[in-house]
């Protein structure tokens, strides 16, 4: 026996719960379908606009092929990108950010200073550990704790007044190397590579160089994809430690070895064609082809014997300590990364205090001439060796150099009376090689190096102009995730326009 449809006082229809839930699951059918549809990018005419009411520009990828080169939104000159990240925050007022004021007044404490700060109750004044001087053809005053990288302030584009929204040193990563503090979202890396792929088709597309001693406090979210596809994941080796499972065992024959990997690439494309379409599956043995592809291609990148012995020397692999050694084979090993074209090399110079014994990175609370002093010994020469090779290379011309850490130090000491805090407030970074400004500070610290006070710089800003510098405009450069448009730079940001060359 049927029922009569319900009237309303109107005459019209009422949906009973049957037909309200039938309804209701249609509907919720079609938003579902509509998501995935725009994920993939088939809804090109009716895509949600950006937060800046762009259009978004997805990458179209080919799931077979998801490193393949593709074009940037707009040309620029910087074709690779090379970040060199000093976990544990770097104190500015003793490198690049010269100020006067704290000489004068050193061990004094003005008003306007707070009484506690982020590792508790603050101290006096205290004035740079190592004496400033000028360099270079513009006389910019650097600390003589790094004298290898002062040597070549003309070629810096100096950022003085970035700030960051915290001051803990996991979030700090976080939101430095992936627009966010909390876990979970692609980097930077990631965000270039699924944009930009790479023009060496045996090489990752992103590689991240992490220092001898291990990860950084953030670990694997600093060079993570987050919820962009495993693809353009940063893959994590250094000179000392090559990826996993890269040899050949002995025990097996080069003949069997090739033979083994075209089985695996047949029963691969055997299992795909019962699943077309399937875009995962797709990447999973894209991924799959590539590591097998690297058992040829690492070995001879990560091979220095064919360095000379200048080169060696210059990179300071012998004469210091052992982990300047190491660090300095990891600089070698990012230039011959870049030479190979990888689009993007990421490289660690500190790691987790947690995970070794003893001063592993910037962190200076407390003993600030030693700790610092030890990480600008590894740190220096190295990596002044490796931006002025690039630059004899030529490679300067298409590869973007970024020195960075996730904040400053304060202009003042702890209670302790032998290290600097965390400062948020104001620190500095700098760029060199392509499409920036050689020689060129932008922003300005107030007398104190305290906070930002000509030109603040947010790290969104920050990360904006990286992209731009690649050519990729941040606000359109997006990934629909939880009903999102998500990009590097969340809803915020804008390109320093007055550091482009």
């Amino acid at each position: 026996m049927t029922h009569p449809e319900k009237l309303s006082l109107h005459g019209r229809r009422m949906l009973d719960r049957r037909r309200f839930l039938g309804t209701a699951g249609l509907s919720i059918s079609g938003i579902a379908l509509t998501s995935l549809l725009a994920a993939d990018g088939l809804l090109a005419d009716d895509q949600p606009l950006t937060a800046g009411g762009k259009m978004p520009v997805r990458p179209k990828i080919d799931p077979h092929r998801p490193y393949a080169p593709r074009p940037a939104h707009f040309e620029m000159p910087a074709k690779q990108v090379l970040v060199i990240y000093c976990p544990g925050a770097v104190s500015h007022v003793d490198t690049f950010d010269y100020k006067p004021e704290l000489f004068k007044q050193n061990g004094k404490k003005p008003p306007g200073l707070p009484a506690v700060t982020f590792e508790g109750p603050t101290g006096n004044i205290a004035q740079p550990f190592w004496k400033f001087k000028p360099r270079g053809e513009t006389g910019k005053m650097v600390s003589d704790l790094i004298p290898h990288l002062a040597e070549q302030v003309d070629e810096f584009c100096f950022f003085h007044a970035l700030t960051t929204e915290t001051s803990a040193h996991p979030q700090g990563e976080n939101f430095f190397n992936t627009g966010f503090t909390m876990e979970g979202f692609p980097s930077l890396g990631a965000w270039v590579t699924y944009a930009l792929g790479t023009e060496n088709q045996e090489l990752p597309s992103f590689v991240a160089i992490n220092d001898p001693r291990g990860l950084a406090r953030s670990g694997k979210n600093n060079f993570g994809n987050g919820f962009l596809p495993a693809a353009f994941q940063g893959t994590d080796f250094n000179a000392k430690h090559p990826p996993s499972n890269l040899y050949r065992p002995s025990r097996v024959s080069s003949k069997a070895d090739r033979g083994t990997v075209d089985l695996l690439q047949k029963l691969n494309a055997q299992h795909l064609e019962r699943f077309p379409g399937d875009a995962d599956l797709a990447g999973r043995i894209a991924s799959y082809e590539l590591a097998g592809k690297m058992q040829t291609s690492v070995p001879s990148v990560m091979d220095l014997s064919s360095e000379t012995a200048a080169t060696l020397k210059s990179y300071g692999v012998e004469g210091g300590s052992q982990l300047r050694g190491e660090y300095a084979k990891n600089c070698i090993l990012a230039r011959k990364l870049l030479e190979q074209g990888v689009r993007v090399v990421q490289l660690f110079n500190g790691s987790d205090p947690s995970g070794g014994n003893g001063i592993t990175n910037w962190d200076s609370h407390s003993n600030i001439a030693d700790t610092h002093a030890m990480q600008a010994e590894i740190m220096d020469q190295p990596t002044a060796a490796l931006i002025a090779d690039l630059k004899q290379r030529g490679m300067l011309e298409n590869t973007l150099v970024v020195w960075a850490t996730e904040f400053g130090r304060m202009p003042f000491l702890q209670a302790n009376g032998t290290g600097r805090d965390h400062n948020p407030g104001a620190f500095t970074c700098f760029l060199a090689g392509a499409g920036v400004k050689k020689g060129f500070s932008y922003g300005e610290s107030d007398n104190f190096g305290f906070k930002a006070a000509v030109n603040p710089t947010s790290v969104y800003d920050f990360n904006a102009t990286l992209l731009h510098l690649m050519g990729l405009d941040h606000e359109r450069l997006t990934f629909y995730h939880n009903g999102l448009e998500r990009r590097l730079t969340n809803v915020h940001g804008h390109v320093v326009r007055d550091v482009l060359a």
